[in-house]
């Protein structure tokens, strides 16, 4: 699900090769004659060329909806709450970079989009940021990208649209912030606060944390700078900015810094911590996590409902065998309560069913409670009180639930048996393909419906509704730009629904030279073939579903005796990108492999049952029942991906112990050949 770098062992030269590589490639950046493609001068001159020749507004009413695309904005109508305006945005599709200008607005209630053209419109940019205030939408900063991404161009400009005419309007002001992208900025009473962002150089990378506020009455820019010896945030883009009252709080984030080795590489600096900002005094102050917090993450998106914060997605990267790389896109929702600072899981309820009995059955409705508008701050120490009182009634009320329920939790019976084609699993009795995976999502019961894990997605609330809108995914060395728009009813919690369901993602495989320019490294032996998969490798297979097509290095193999080392190789990988992607997950909220649904609930129940408390308020025995619902739903969500692994290792297993029989055979036939030789 993510990119995979190659394993270590390949030799010096090829590492020295792949520097030179990369050193080329920046001295290209830096000297080599722009071409049409990356002269951003020039395309933005085009660009404003034709903006030139519109004269009036101009509404395409009922268009399709917006084409794929991440780093936009969505906005809510300040005049209308069903009416959503995004803005902006960029597509990649693996061979150039589309960056958009176009402004659309979503009737939520029609289901109708309207395209908008207007004369004197910005140039088209992402990871810039807008706020709505009374009739008008304001838009700062951003970037744009040459289609080969060769080329980047910062704003600094700053635009105004007034929602009632749809006409846009430049405000050139003295003491703006400076050109970035990856800012944030949000709207606290008549004030526009920016803070933090990126500025890339070519050469380097620079991040920002000034202050900088504008007063929508006096129509002036202001710097707010640290005074000596205050508390303030560290540079970073990316991270998450919303108000409460009369504070601003500021959450993760990214940055890069330099190594003290001897290349002065770069690292990434995944941020965890919260700030919270006075706007009366300008004063900085930490927040400490409580609660039930996410891990550190990369790319996610928040928002406010009423008294807490929203959290969704993001990515995390994990170093599972060497220099492997994994990527996790996650779907998780959190909430931070703004009056009491807490985290906590948001996990869905369904509604409760009029017959509250357990059916017997895969398919059967999950039991629920009504969810509150109001969501509070748990008290730890009823909970504690609870499970010590009553903990062993709860474990025996889950082993009973469990029991009408056996089909999700019973351990597989396996039955094995090895031919000289090697090993098959049978489970029920019934035979698997050896190697074969399982789609996760295709498994998982067809009720079940929720935005996949993503990044750089656009995220708003209008009465009382969560709105989800595009974002970026990795599969394999893919990268997925979503359209999809997916929404929540944030007081009953109870189901996603998808508004706009995903179209199929555009991707070009990138041609031998493109493919060498961004470090995707072909072995020695395949520089020739410019059609073959460049992550391919005799080290570092990935499993694939169904049969694949016969490559150069598996012929190799097959002409060397080596064809069921390459099937042991891909099963590996599968099991360790299993592994990685549960190990990636909250270990609160992920059963472990081979882990009954009784005893991931003894394991877990605490958090279930805080996480249904936040929902409902209940207490006691309807507490423990609630939170062994969530349970029990996190479970059978994951049960089709743990099976996979139970079969994967049961047949590495087998292949394990018929490879050592084996070679106790060969060293048996040694010992008799040096027995029977004559003696000298």
């Amino acid at each position: 699900m993510g990119k995979k770098t190659k394993k270590p062992g390949k030799g010096k030269e090829k590492t020295e090769k792949k520097t030179a590589k990369a050193e080329e490639k920046r001295a290209r950046r830096e000297n080599k004659k722009i071409s049409e493609e990356d002269d951003i001068d020039a395309i933005l001159l085009s660009i404003q060329k034709e903006e030139a020749k519109k004269k009036e507004v101009h509404i395409d009413e009922n268009v399709p909806a917006p084409t794929p695309r991440s780093n936009c904005s969505l906005t809510m109508n300040p005049l209308k709450e069903t009416e959503l305006i995004l803005y902006g945005g960029e597509f990649y599709n693996g061979n150039k970079t589309f960056v958009y200008g176009d402004l659309y607005r979503h009737d939520i209630e029609k289901q109708e989009w309207k395209l908008i053209s207007s004369p004197n419109s910005p140039p088209p940019r992402s990871s810039h940021q807008a706020v709505a205030w009374k009739n008008y939408l304001y838009i700062f900063g951003g970037e744009f990208t040459s289609p080969n991404q060769e080329r980047f161009h910062h704003y600094k400009d700053f635009w105004v649209l007034d929602l009632k005419t749809n006409q846009w309007e430049q405000l050139n002001l003295k003491g703006c912030p400076s050109p970035r992208s990856g800012h944030r900025m949000v709207l606290y009473k008549h004030k526009i606060i920016v803070f933090g962002g990126f500025y890339d150089t070519l050469r380097e990378v620079r991040y920002f944390n000034d202050l900088h506020v504008f007063d929508l009455d006096q129509f002036k820019w202001q710097e707010i700078k640290p005074r000596l010896g205050s508390m303030w945030p560290s540079a970073r883009s990316g991270f998450q900015f919303f108000v409460f009252q009369d504070e601003i709080f500021l959450y993760g984030g990214y940055s890069k810094e330099v190594s003290s080795d001897k290349n002065n590489s770069e690292k990434g600096i995944v941020h965890s911590d919260m700030w919270s900002l006075d706007p009366r005094t300008w004063e900085w102050n930490k927040v400490k996590k409580s609660g039930m917090p996410p891990g550190p993450r990369a790319g996610f998106s928040m928002c406010v409902h009423k008294k807490r914060a929203v959290l969704f997605g993001g990515v995390v990267d994990m170093e599972v065998e060497g220099d492997v790389m994994m990527s996790l896109f996650l779907n998780e929702l959190y909430g931070f309560q703004l009056d009491t600072h807490r985290w906590y899981p948001l996990e869905l309820r369904k509604e409760k069913s009029t017959k509250d009995k357990v059916k017997k059955s895969s398919d059967k409705k999950y039991n629920g409670a009504t969810l509150d508008n109001k969501i509070g701050s748990i008290d730890l120490e009823k909970c504690e009180e609870n499970n010590g009182d009553d903990n062993l009634e709860s474990h025996e009320e889950a082993a009973d639930l469990e029991s009408s329920i056996d089909e999700i939790s019973r351990h597989m019976t396996t039955n094995i048996t090895v031919n000289d084609g090697g090993p098959s699993i049978k489970s029920d009795g019934r035979p698997h393909e050896s190697g074969a995976q399982l789609d996760l999502q295709n498994s998982i019961s067809s009720e079940i419906v929720k935005p996949c894990g993503r990044i750089n997605c656009s995220m708003v609330v209008g009465k009382d509704t969560l709105y989800i809108y595009g974002g970026m995914m990795e599969v394999k060395d893919q990268e997925i730009t979503l359209d999809d728009l997916y929404c929540l009813n944030l007081s009953k919690l109870d189901e996603w629904k998808c508004i706009i369901p995903a179209s199929k993602s555009e991707w070009i495989e990138a041609s031998e030279e493109e493919d060498e320019d961004e470090d995707e490294d072909d072995s020695e032996d395949e520089d020739c073939n410019s059609g073959s998969n460049s992550d391919e490798t005799d080290d570092d297979v990935e499993a694939k579903d169904g049969s694949r097509s016969l490559e150069m290095g598996d012929a190799v193999a097959i002409i060397k005796g080596e064809g069921k080392n390459l099937r042991r190789k891909e099963k590996r990988a599968r099991i360790e990108q299993i592994r990685a992607n549960l190990g990636l997950s909250d270990s609160q909220r992920t059963p472990i492999p081979g882990e009954t649904l009784k005893d991931f609930y003894k394991r877990t129940n605490l958090y279930w049952q805080m996480a249904a408390h936040e929902h409902t308020q209940h207490t006691g025995k309807e507490l423990r029942k609630d939170g062994f619902d969530l349970a029990e739903a996190r479970y059978r969500e994951l049960k089709p991906i743990l099976d996979e692994l139970a079969i994967l290792e049961v047949e590495q297993k087998a292949e394990e112990a018929e490879g050592v029989e084996t070679s106790m055979r060969k060293r048996g036939n040694k010992k008799n050949s040096k027995r029977s030789a004559p003696q000298k």
